[in-house]
């Protein structure tokens, strides 16, 4: 294997170390921020140790066909160090920011959602129940309109029955009866 295939290698190796701490400080943060339960973060640890593997491993098998040397365990960590010494707390802060934006920006979408949509439904159910309060209203007003001219229609048989039916009442088959079913139910 000639030296330029090894410095090609080493170089992929170091990208693939300074790859492999860049997505490790955006796991950690957002694991952080959005509180991940115990066995979520386990299976998301595996998911980006399997992740950076075969990474790495593309990474090997485009740069030397697959030959795994010692300069490529040294990029890999050459590329983790310097990764971590000059850009994690700038990713770190980049990344809450992300997070801190795409909340915003999902508040925002929340917020403007239920002013175009929620509003205009707010205020048909309100023009509906108005609607219909006016409608029972005027059907009210329209009964007792009715009732009041139809007045002279039902009162006086009302009050020509009256004596009758009050007779009716105090005879005395049916106060008979009344007191028939009233001693039944106190059975």
């Amino acid at each position: 294997m000639n030296p330029a295939v090894q410095w090609i290698t080493l170089l992929y190796m170091i990208a693939a170390g300074a790859s492999m701490g860049l997505a490790f400080d955006g796991y950690r943060v957002v694991s952080l921020r959005l509180r991940f339960p115990g066995w979520l973060n386990a299976a998301l640890d595996l998911l980006y140790w399997l992740a950076s593997a075969l990474i790495v491993f593309r990474l090997l098998y485009a740069g030397n066909q697959g030959q795994l040397r010692f300069y490529a365990f040294v990029g890999l960590f050459l590329g983790v160090w310097a990764y971590f010494l000059f850009f994690s707390v700038t990713v770190q802060k980049f990344v809450v920011m992300l997070i801190q934006t795409v909340g915003w920006i999902w508040k925002l979408l929340v917020k403007l959602l239920g002013i175009l949509i929620g509003m205009p439904l707010l205020w048909l159910l309100k023009l509906a129940l108005g609607i219909v309060r006016l409608l029972g209203r005027i059907l009210v007003f329209i009964l007792k309109l009715l009732l009041w001219l139809t007045k002279p229609l039902w009162i006086f048989p009302v009050r020509w029955l009256s004596p009758v039916y009050r007779r009716l009442l105090s005879s005395a088959p049916i106060t008979k009866l009344t007191e028939f079913i009233a001693a039944k139910r106190k059975r």
